[in-house]
């Protein structure tokens, strides 16, 4: 249902207040694991009572009581509402902690029919493969399961499915040691490993941090403590409990920059940045004064912290950069001097996968001459393209997020320079794990699901509402545009809905719509007066319209150059109007300059043209920055920002800023690239041709060449003043127009000249005006029986849950040590016709 303006701006109201606050802890942004909630809920209160009489963390067992989904399991949802893989384990962890306190039978009945019904479905879903720690974790839930009890019966087809996890973990066992170079390491599953790995206390004390915690994980400090009664793994986590309250979070303690840094990115990717302005603000600018403290700090060299570390750091860079802020390369790119590192990367692709697409991004904001952001892009570009490669391959068990997947395509085949925002935050509203934060050891770190929810409903309500607007500003244009004469000159292209659409994806400006108005008017001036001069209009007409335009006087002109002329006249006085309005002060005679002008470079390549003129390179450049009228288009939308530009910066009698000029250079490059096989056709020159004119020795590859390297000079060179404060004297909104009209340039001729296609926008345009953003329905994988009867309690033998005890040196850690099967390894699992393992 489509928000309206009030109900949006009262949604908004109410996330500042309830999530924003100055007084909010930032644990609270992230959603409690149910995994490892669960593995606090199942330790003792005392380790010397037999049978256990009660949970040590009672408040974590309430949780788990109260949190399974209708649906019958416990774990995430994807942004379809829709359980995610982790939620399978999860699952049977809050099953096992619920059978062992003799609790919530109900809730153990519908976990169990989840999990019977849901295996392959899951498994299907997430592209038939699965990932390694859900390999490593889920055969021994569920033979934990099975030992204390809790009988899961599963299909013939999921017992192959099963069969095949198990032999995957056995083959994961064979290669990889305990404290390895795979991360995860094993060790860090300690909750999950088989009996048969003989893990003393001193293996486990020796690898505990300083706050006494196993990897800063809770369910593998829970086993830990579990197991062995240390005093270090208590206090780490009676600290979390009393930290997060009664759901804990998959990894403590967390960087609180991170996860403010992830809330910031997720405003912005969502589109909901200008609601937020302050709120961002804040959270960079505390950011940023905390990495000018730490800049001296010592980089991690292993195991999970460098993925965090990692992502963190490119994350902060991109967002601070963008921002404005002097950041430099090394803030994330520290990673290339260590081969250590370098090594871990590229031995653990999967666990690396969602960290390097965040290097990868990061590299986007590229200035010219930063060469360790080259290397970081080649690396991380090279670990990114193996991952794709080894996910599209049908028999790999090589896994991540069919989301993730879609993703790292998207980056590799479409720079960022060439994507429009409007359309970004569609994508990124409808991604099925658009609320992953970043990797944890079993799961993702989450926004919580209130946030979360918020977030979405507040993204697609913004959207819709712009889509409103934008379908009734594109009927006003139209009418305009026919009111005008502009609908049907007879000759060239009619692009009103191409032109209005670009205007719109890529100015992510408030509801008031007078600059998209204006620079869609502009643009669609542009294409017909263009098309007048190169292909209709004879000498004698273009001069005299040039002419007329430049002394403003319509008169004597008639057919096609009044048309033109006249709605020329109409939008310069409608812009200069609202300028004045706005401003107090009268731009119209520099908007005519700045039009004159531009019709000025079409009547000169026009004589070009029709006399066969070979202009030099120099020549030609001058003539077609003009001539692509990009500064057309940037410059008066500049003046009716509401930090207006000086008009100053307006006058085409006085030197344009460097800014300015780049955003007249490069899609003039960029045009000529994909036209300049047309232009052979039809007699005329471009940039392309022209190089190879002044160098024989080139072919046409060798211009292309020539001109994409210089094309991507010149794009970091625009990076640099559009994102760095003292360059530039125009203001900060004004550069990032600028930013936005060359990334119009950079989506019409990235591969291909759209723009001339009839069909190759329509669908990129139904999506950014007319059909709404699709988050799918919330539905059971299958449906779940009633509760009906009486309650009751679970009447269960003692369970086989090993309880704190002294260890001597070298002393087996297992949960079954003197189970056969334990000893026998799962290649000899015994499997009954429903799936009921023998542990006999």
């Amino acid at each position: 249902m489509e928000l309206s303006h009030v109900s949006i701006h009262a949604l908004i109201k109410e996330i500042k207040d309830e999530m924003l606050s100055d007084y909010i802890d930032p644990y609270s942004f992230v959603s409690p694991s149910a995994y490892d909630t669960a593995w606090l809920a199942m330790i003792p209160a005392d380790s010397n009572s037999q049978p256990c009489s009660a949970p040590m963390f009672k408040d974590c067992l309430d949780w788990v009581l109260n949190n399974q989904t209708e649906e019958g399991y416990w774990g995430e949802r994807d942004a379809h509402g829709n359980p995610t893989i982790e939620s399978l384990p999860a699952t049977l962890a809050c099953l096992i902690a619920l059978k062992k306190w003799n609790v919530g039978i109900e809730n153990v009945e519908r976990g169990l029919t989840f999990i019977q019904a849901n295996v392959e479905k899951l498994h299907k879903r997430n592209h038939n493969r699965f990932p390694r720690w859900f390999t490593i974790v889920f055969p021994e839930m569920i033979e934990f399961a099975r030992t204390i009890g809790l009988q899961i019966d599963f299909s013939n087809h999921s017992q192959k499915l099963l069969i095949d996890i198990f032999s995957e973990r056995q083959k994961i066992f064979k290669i990889e040691e305990l404290t390895d170079s795979s991360y995860p390491l094993l060790l860090s599953y300690l909750e999950a490993l088989p009996s048969f790995y003989a893990i003393n206390e001193e293996d486990i004390t020796m690898h505990l941090s300083d706050d006494g915690s196993l990897f800063q994980s809770p369910s593998a400090t829970a086993r830990a403590f579990m197991a062995t009664g240390n005093k270090q793994c208590l206090a780490y986590l009676q600290s979390l409990v009393r930290r997060c309250g009664n759901g804990v979070p998959p990894t403590y303690p967390m960087d609180e920059d991170l996860i403010k840094l992830g809330l910031a990115n997720q405003l912005e990717r969502l589109g909901l940045a200008e609601h937020f302005t302050q709120q961002i603000e804040d959270i960079l600018t505390q950011v940023y004064r905390n990495y000018n403290k730490q800049e001296s700090l010592a980089k991690p060299s292993h195991g999970t912290s460098i993925a965090t570390q990692l992502y963190k750091d490119s994350l902060a860079f991109r967002l601070l950069r963008m921002h404005g802020y002097n950041m430099s390369p090394w803030s994330f790119c520290w990673f290339l001097n260590n081969q250590e590192v370098l090594d871990h990367i590229g031995k653990n692709n999967e666990y690396f996968s969602s960290v390097m697409l965040n290097v990868y991004r990061a590299t986007d904001l590229m200035f010219s001459g930063e060469y360790e952001l080259e290397e970081a892009r080649s690396f991380s570009r090279k670990v990114l393209e193996k991952v794709a490669s080894e996910g599209n391959r049908d028999d790999d068990h090589f896994t991540k997020s069919l989301n993730l997947q879609k993703m790292i395509e998207h980056e590799l085949s479409l720079p960022w320079v060439a994507r429009l925002d409007h359309l970004e935050h569609r994508s990124w509203i409808e991604e099925n794990d658009m609320n992953a934060l970043w990797a944890g050891k079993t799961s993702f770190h989450r926004f919580s699901s209130l946030m979360n929810e918020k977030l979405v409903q507040l993204a697609v309500g913004d959207y819709e509402f712009r889509q409103s607007i934008y379908k009734n500003e594109m009927a006003e244009l139209k009418s305009w545009c026919l009111k005008r004469g502009l609908t049907d000159m007879g000759f060239g292209r009619e692009k009103t809905m191409y032109c209005y659409f670009a205007t719109s994806a890529c100015l992510s400006l408030p509801y008031d719509s007078v600059i998209r108005m204006m620079v869609a008017k502009s643009a669609i001036l542009i294409t017909v007066a263009d098309d007048f001069f190169d292909m209709e209009g004879s000498l004698n007409e273009l001069n005299i319209l040039t002419d007329a335009v430049k002394r403003w006087d319509g008169d004597g002109l008639s057919g096609h150059g009044k048309t033109i002329f006249d709605a020329l006249d109409d939008l310069v006085r409608e812009t200069a109007g609202k300028h004045l309005q706005q401003q107090g002060t009268d731009i119209k005679g520099y908007l005519q300059q700045i039009w004159y002008e531009t019709f000025a470079s079409w009547l000169v390549e026009a004589k070009w043209s029709k006399s066969g003129y070979l202009p030099l390179l120099d020549e030609y450049l001058g003539t077609g920055m003009t001539s692509i009228a990009a500064h057309t288009l940037v410059l008066p939308a500049s003046c009716l920002l509401k930090s207006s530009l000086p008009n100053s910066k307006i006058n085409p009698a006085a030197e344009y800023e460097t800014v300015t000029k780049l955003v007249m250079l490069i899609p003039r490059l960029l045009n000529d690239i994909q036209s300049y096989q047309k232009e052979i056709e039809d007699g005329k020159m471009n940039y392309v041709l022209l190089y190879m004119k002044e160098n024989p020795e080139a072919d046409i590859n060798d211009s292309i060449a020539f001109v994409r390297d210089l094309l991507d000079k010149k794009r970091k060179e625009l990076l640099k003043h559009v994102l760095t404060d003292g360059l530039s004297d125009l203001p900060e909104a004004s550069r990032h127009l600028h930013l936005s009209c060359m990334k119009v340039f950079q989506m019409f001729f990235n591969s291909s000249n759209r723009y001339d296609s009839n069909t190759e926008m329509l669908q990129d345009i139904q999506k950014a005006i007319y059909i709404p953003p699709d988050i799918g329905i919330s539905k059971p994988l299958m449906p779940l029986p009633s509760d009906s009867g009486p309650k009751k309690e679970f009447r269960t033998t003692t369970s086989h849950f090993v309880q704190p005890v002294k260890y001597h040196s070298k002393r087996i850690i297992g949960y079954q040590a003197s189970l056969p099967i334990a000893r026998r390894g799962y290649a000899s699992m015994l499997i009954t016709p429903n799936f009921r393992m023998s542990f006999s």
